[in-house]
């Protein structure tokens, strides 16, 4: 089942990827308050199926169980994220102690079964106290976000191998205020430029502040980097679109965390959106910390061109359809459906882009590694007469991504590690319960699990790179 020549370097790591509000479950419990996701998921049409997170695949309450599974695959570390409304509900104010024990079992039992925590701080489910104040468009919240890091850190410490401060900013920008189909469903152009800033100065305090309770701590961020081509490479116009997305999608972020600067022409492209005024004297230098580590975030790649204005326009990304476009500024975009192999969410599957993507970034930032922490396909998986799930599909799609990952180190990618996503099937944000990414299936009726046949692969690729 596995390829023999899929060795690993020594050290690389393992993982699987989860999030707090698609597992958890236990909305209501042991001193939890609303985030944006419970109050979007709970407004009808928001969700397909009016599908929310109250119970999910109820890890609140199986976590022990589900870190054997972990076990069990032979997992060298787990990838998860902690409910800021959870630990400090409401945002601001005191910390809830349930809450953080919670989190700190949840760590422990990794460490009792040799599994290394990765901790990520914010993967979308804010408080929906600070987003009735304005959200990430409120420069508050980034101040906010600074003494919820430095407890968690506090009490975490030093049982944590990796600390990641935001998940996906793009997501929570341009989906959350540009295209309004992720929470808190808002659609304005320049709240989401707003919320870009406020994200990357968010990341910037939560690392000054990992530090000062953790000087020797390993930080992180994880980007869900785009990779697009033009339709026609010789047209002029379709590269521009490219380098636009681009500017928005990679170097809106990149720019100001690595390299301390917002790009030049993401500021002029934008410049009938916002006056990017919400950038303060001292920002950039904020932003701009040293990271140990870089998450990436891989699933598909795009093709774009400049549309007509005439022929038929494609803007579905896979994120659920809006008459809003989550890239701001580039009314004229089109994406191109080329033909081949798509997962469930529409997504083209191509590991090449992800080898393109790793080496590329990798030759960008010298000395700075980089982890896969997410990567991972959904698909329309059935349960066979005798309870197995055979997903070939899923079997295919990720010994072809990992394969990618080692042509990536060997073209001289500086790789350290892999988190496929998912380890769970879970509540898949807009599109809830219908798209799986698990490689255990959950039954949400009864939450029993089952190791799907693309668990077993990776299990075994674990195995023989160990």
């Amino acid at each position: 089942m596995t390829d023999p020549n899929l060795t690993f370097p020594k050290g690389f790591l393992f993982g699987a990827a989860t999030a707090s509000y698609q597992i958890e479950g236990a909305v209501t419990e042991d001193g939890r308050t609303p985030s944006i996701w419970d109050t979007f998921s709970h407004t009808p049409g928001r969700v397909l199926g009016d599908d929310n997170g109250d119970v999910a695949a109820d890890h609140y309450h199986r976590m022990r169980d589900d870190v054997a599974l972990m076990t069990q695959l032979g997992l060298q570390s787990y990838r998860f994220s902690i409910a800021w409304p959870r630990v400090q509900p409401g945002g601001s104010g005191a910390f809830n102690q349930k809450g953080i024990d919670f989190y700190s079992s949840l760590v422990d039992e990794l460490l009792d079964h040799d599994i290394r925590p990765i901790a990520t701080l914010y993967h979308w489910d804010l408080p929906q106290e600070l987003e009735d104040r304005g959200g990430w468009a409120n420069r508050a919240t980034a101040q906010a976000f600074a003494p919820y890091a430095a407890r968690v850190a506090e009490t975490l410490g030093d049982r944590v191998h990796v600390w990641t401060t935001l998940n996906e900013p793009w997501c929570s920008a341009y989906l959350g205020y540009a295209s309004g189909v992720h929470a808190p469903g808002r659609t304005d152009g320049a709240d989401a430029l707003a919320a870009v800033h406020h994200l990357n100065l968010a990341h910037g305090l939560a690392i000054q502040a990992i530090r000062a309770e953790l000087p020797s701590a390993t930080v992180s961020v994880t980007h869900n980097l785009h990779v697009i081509h033009p339709a026609d490479p010789a047209s002029e116009d379709d590269l521009d679109i490219v380098r636009r997305l681009d500017a928005l999608g990679n170097r809106a972020f990149l720019g100001p965390e690595l390299d301390g600067a917002y790009p030049e022409d993401l500021i002029a492209d934008t410049a009938a959106v916002t006056d990017w005024s919400f950038v303060r004297d001292g920002d950039l230098e904020t932003i701009h910390q040293p990271l140990d580590l870089l998450g990436v975030n891989y699933y598909t790649t795009s093709i774009a061109r400049r549309w007509d204005g005439v022929s038929e326009r494609h803007l579905d990304d896979g994120h659920q359809e809006s008459e809003h476009l989550a890239w701001v500024g580039v009314d004229d975009v089109d994406f191109v459906r080329p033909p081949g192999l798509r997962t469930a969410m529409g997504w083209l599957v191509d590991p090449a882009g992800l080898t393109e993507l790793l080496v590329r970034t990798s030759a960008a930032h010298p000395g700075l590694p980089l982890m896969v922490t997410e990567n991972g396909a959904a698909f329309e998986d059935t349960v066979d007469a005798d309870g197995q799930v055979r997903d070939d599909l899923r079997v295919d799609y990720v010994r072809t991504h990992l394969q990618a990952v080692k042509d990536a180190i060997d073209a001289g990618a500086d790789v350290r590690g892999y988190q496929l996503w998912s380890l769970l099937d879970n509540f898949e944000w807009a599109w809830g319960y219908e798209r799986r990414f698990g490689i255990i299936r959950v039954d949400y009726d009864t939450q029993e699990r089952t190791l799907k046949d693309s668990a077993k692969l990776y299990a075994q690729v674990i195995r023989a790179s160990a």
